[in-house]
């Protein structure tokens, strides 16, 4: 696994357009939207790519088979050296990086753990995407309360939002978020209760991420 420069992100754009599953997060590093890093084989020409957003999510994808990078992968996933300190949430792509990780991390490979980076395991989960019906939202019957407001997110409320899903954990800062995000706050009885913002943004597409206090 190679650390690569950020003046090479641009060799991970084609490969990565080749991927069919959500990988939103992967782009936001690739062009260099929100800070992260990217792992390669090689170099001049990778085939192989770990793309990890700095908030944890990573995408392995590309070239499955390839003996040097997987050996090295597998010390890196159960952290050998002890060189993470927080958890990442992993999606591959394609589907032959099943069979090569079950082969790769075997008994270390589990369904559920507790303490992941200290018990040097890889638990096994899968993500639900979940698609927005207009249709079906307008249909709900809304009651007006006025202790409610929802506010455009500010740069205040980026600041200041506690929580572990929050905006300023996607951005680069208060002034990226204002300018290239987008959010909305409800507040009750004045006071914040949840938020609802733009994870990052693509043409016509984006990731909301939501959060309560």
């Amino acid at each position: 696994m190679i650390l690569l420069d950020k003046k090479d992100y641009f060799k991970i754009v084609e490969p990565l357009k080749l991927v069919t599953i959500n990988n939103l997060f992967a782009r936001a590093v690739v062009e260099q939207k929100a800070p992260g890093k990217i792992f390669v084989d090689n170099i001049n020409k990778p085939k192989t790519f770990y793309v990890l957003h700095s908030y944890g999510m990573s995408l392995l994808f590309g070239k499955w088979d390839n003996f040097e990078f997987n050996k090295q992968f597998r010390e890196y996933a159960l952290n050998k050296n002890q060189i993470r300190n927080k958890y990442e949430w992993m999606q591959i792509f394609p589907d032959e990086w099943n069979i090569t990780l079950v082969k790769l991390l075997g008994n270390s490979l589990v369904k559920q753990a507790d303490n992941i980076i200290e018990s040097g395991v890889v638990e096994q989960n899968t993500r639900v995407n979940f698609r927005f019906s207009q249709e079906k939202y307008l249909t709900k019957t809304r009651k007006e309360d006025k202790n409610v407001e929802i506010i455009k997110t500010d740069e205040n409320i980026f600041l200041n939002m506690p929580g572990a899903v929050v905006p300023k954990y996607y951005w680069y800062n208060e002034q990226d978020f204002i300018k290239n995000g987008v959010g909305f706050s409800l507040l009750y009885k004045k006071q914040l209760a949840a938020t609802a913002f733009s994870s990052w943004i693509f043409e016509n597409k984006l990731e909301i991420g939501i959060a309560d206090t």
